[in-house]
């Protein structure tokens, strides 16, 4: 059963992930070689609970962090770790909040230092990826429509997608229906009608889709050892076009003045 939102909860879900998309800016602020994931993971959890919310992600199923922290061929949920960020390296940070009964969700795949311009490329296209899977999510369209979009712009451009994680909905729990695809035709799948809240998450790998789980039960990483980008909105399915709730204006406003 799909979960439409009221105005209401629309404005709780948008102040979570309002604060997500600040959080994540802060931790731009940061990022940086020789910064370990741990350090990050410390400072979005200091922010998050200074401004009267808690972390989403932390014990959400046992997992034992604030973010997820996805360095090179690690797709998504690494955990933060005494590892120190090299230059050259990308991390994806996932982001989860929890204020006034409901969740903010959001991720973005960082250059440290100076990466090289074909990982460069894998990043923006990723992102690309997820601006037309966003163009997607309206009114009377079906989740295939989202997962098509996305599908087609990562293989025109030479990329694989993840098969074995999705996006999905949100709302007063971090996971809700419907699944979200990054892989799919058009016109399959869940109708999207007005009110209701998805995470779209490209999950992207330079080489080759097949993913895998490491000893830890958490961290998924490519299996050909290439690198892998991740970024992910929370959007409200509207007539015309949908709504973003979280963003990344904050984080690309850091960026450039660093």
């Amino acid at each position: 059963m799909l979960y439409t939102k009221t105005e209401e909860e629309i404005e709780l879900l948008r102040l979570n992930n309002d604060l997500v998309s600040r959080t994540l800016a802060e931790v731009a602020k940061i990022i940086r070689p020789g910064v370990t994931t741990k350090e990050l993971d410390r400072r979005a959890e200091e922010f998050i609970r200074d401004n009267g919310a808690k972390p989403g992600f932390l014990g959400y199923n046992g997992y034992p962090a604030t973010l997820c922290t996805s360095v090179n061929d690690s797709v998504v949920h690494g955990i933060p770790s005494s590892y120190a960020l090299r230059d050259g390296d990308i991390v994806s940070v996932d982001c989860g909040t929890y204020l006034h009964g409901f969740y903010g969700d959001s991720a973005f795949t960082f250059a440290v230092g100076n990466i090289k311009p074909e990982v460069q490329r894998l990043l923006n296209v990723t992102r690309e990826c997820l601006v037309k899977g966003v163009e997607a999510a309206v009114d009377g369209f079906r989740v295939g429509d989202i997962s098509y979009a996305v599908q087609t712009h990562a293989e025109i451009n030479g990329y694989s997608v993840v098969r074995e994680l999705v996006g999905h909905g949100l709302g007063r729990n971090m996971h809700e229906k419907p699944e979200v695809p990054n892989y799919g035709a058009r016109g399959r799948g869940s109708k999207l009608v007005e009110g209701l809240v998805i995470c779209i998450e490209p999950m992207i790998n330079m080489g080759k889709k097949g993913v895998y789980q490491e000893k830890d039960g958490w961290t998924i990483r490519t299996q050909d050892g290439m690198p892998s980008a991740h970024f992910e909105l929370a959007v409200v399915v509207r007539k015309g076009k949908a709504e973003t709730l979280s963003t990344f204006s904050y984080i690309d406003e850091v960026l450039r003045l660093s």
